[in-house]
């Protein structure tokens, strides 16, 4: 029987690779965004691509409390889920002081309890089957700030930090937990990433 993933944030940018990359593994897709009309494009260019199930649902991460229903819907029409990748996220630049916080809190509610709801709701799935692998996608700003990005390098240490608890927690239930840490990917919610050092295609990120 095939594998079953669930991608948060699949419409563009690394989780549309990562989509892109697990059906061409085999996977069956359930794939969550808040643009439909893009997460539709996606899906179907898998399907005509490799005839795989793709269901799809229309989801921001943070309005937390859709979560769980959410990830519930699609594992139940998959038949069971293997593997839930917490990759919803978006960046912003606010200097400290700058005197727009909304911007820093919008950054916090996406990136970090937007993937805490998540990562939650999928462990609640897997605790349920006996078995998953839970992955969540931090960032290489999780060990050092960006200046400028201050709320999204917080939020992704506090990923990484969330993450590393629920792999000890979880040891002994058969639940993996794997925390990702990208470095520069070239995708459309940043601009002038080909500026920065070691940038890398999102293809290739989902590789």
């Amino acid at each position: 029987m095939a594998k079953t993933a669930i991608i948060t944030g699949a419409s563009a940018g690394i989780g549309k690779a990562l989509a892109m990359e697990l059906a061409k593994r085999g996977y069956g897709l359930g794939l969550l965004a808040r643009r439909m009309d893009a997460l539709e494009a996606v899906a179907s260019e898998i399907r005509a691509a490799h005839g795989h199930r793709v269901e799809v649902g229309a989801l921001d991460v943070s309005r937390d409390q859709d979560v769980g229903p959410a990830l519930e819907r699609l594992a139940t029409k998959l038949g069971g889920v293997d593997v839930v990748i917490a990759n919803a996220g978006i960046t912003a630049v606010n200097r400290t002081g700058a005197g727009d916080f909304e911007v820093d809190k919008r950054v916090i509610r996406t990136n970090l309890l937007g993937a805490m709801a998540t990562i939650d709701a999928a462990v609640r799935i897997f605790r349920a089957q006996g078995r998953g692998h839970v992955v969540g996608v931090s960032s290489v700003s999780a060990f050092r700030g960006i200046p400028g990005s201050g709320a999204y390098s917080a939020s992704k240490a506090a990923l990484t930090n969330y993450l590393d608890a629920a792999r000890i927690e979880l040891r002994n239930k058969n639940v993996a937990v794997t925390v990702i840490h990208p470095g520069f990917v070239a995708t459309e919610i940043s601009s002038n990433m080909e500026k920065m050092p070691f940038v890398i295609s999102a293809e290739a990120a989902a590789k």
